[in-house]
């Protein structure tokens, strides 16, 4: 017998958009804008358990363990894309923070949608993972029921893993047992059932928060700059690690440059190196010895005045 989701809040039809296909579209467009700000305040109305997630997964990675998203369809999608974005952004090990879709590295192209119902295969790949307990698995189902996903949260449970699950329905629905639930009440969608929508725009803004504040708690950030970016990727990082050497070391630009190219593209090793009139060795000695924590090792710059 196929259940019968009508209770799921993400399910039901939105009063606000009944009349959506007679709209003009500058009508339409204005209620989608409407509708697309509850994502903000969904997201707002979770910030104690996201707190809690941010902590959880900054003494993840900071203990040698990893982050671990599980999702589908839309969901798994997103996860994927913020597990990819991390190592570009803060030079973090790939292996840190990983993405499980269902149905594999095609889901991400194409809709397998049947794969979201074999809870079995959900455990399977998390088995393959093998979580430890310094690990920490977060999935991901907007409706909360997600077979694939509650698979997956239990066999991380079994591995003696912490487990997040992130829904967007009262979770008073959901059955399933998990450390943290993080609920974040967006209420139905605008085109009934799409969670591709609020939904999925409130689940990117959440693991955005995770994942960055996260990475700067283990020091991969000094002030509001990337300071961890590899600026050897491409002529864009390169010129964005120059201009942090010159707002956070008072060098000009020529010799932002020599100090970057030092350091093997660096921001890091050449601002520890600056400061401390040190070799690139040197330099990642301290770092290390200091977590990784730039704050710890030289003073802040002085605030730029504003205009």
């Amino acid at each position: 017998m196929i259940p019968d989701r009508r209770h799921i809040l993400t399910e039901q039809p939105n009063p606000h958009s009944e009349n959506l296909d007679q709209l003009p579209i500058i009508d339409a467009l204005q209620m989608m804008e409407h509708e697309n700000a509850a994502a903000v305040a969904a997201v707002a109305a979770a910030r104690p358990s996201l707190a809690t997630a941010v902590g959880w997964a900054a003494d993840a990675l900071k203990g040698g363990g990893r982050l671990i998203y599980v999702g589908a369809g839309t969901s798994g999608r997103l996860a994927v894309l913020d597990a990819a974005e991390c190592p570009p952004t803060f030079s973090s090990d790939p292996g840190q923070i990983l993405a499980v879709i269902a149905g594999g590295d095609a889901a991400l192209k194409a809709s397998i949608e049947g794969a979201e119902d074999d809870s079995r295969a959900g455990a399977q790949a998390i088995d393959e993972l093998a979580p430890a307990p310094r690990d920490l698995v977060i999935g991901i189902a907007a409706g909360g029921t997600t077979p694939f996903v509650h698979g997956a949260l239990k066999a991380a449970a079994v591995h003696g893993a912490k487990t997040i699950l992130i829904c967007c329905t009262d979770p008073a629905h959901i059955s399933l047992h998990v450390d943290l639930l993080i609920y974040l009440p967006t209420g139905p969608e605008f085109i009934t059932g799409s969670t591709r929508l609020k939904a999925g725009t409130a689940t990117k803004l959440a693991l955005n928060a995770i994942s960055t504040l996260a990475m700067v708690q283990i020091g991969k950030v000094f002030g509001n700059f990337m300071v961890d970016v590899d600026a050897g990727k491409n002529v864009k990082l390169r010129d964005r690690a120059a201009r942090m050497i010159e707002s956070i070391a008072g060098l000009n630009r020529c010799h932002s440059l020599e100090l970057l190219d030092q350091a093997g593209g660096r921001v890091k090793r050449a601002i520890v190196m600056h400061f401390h009139h040190m070799t690139a060795d040197q330099a990642d000695e301290l770092l290390k010895a200091n977590g990784g924590h730039l704050s710890r090792l030289i003073p802040r710059p002085t605030p730029l005045k504003r205009q």
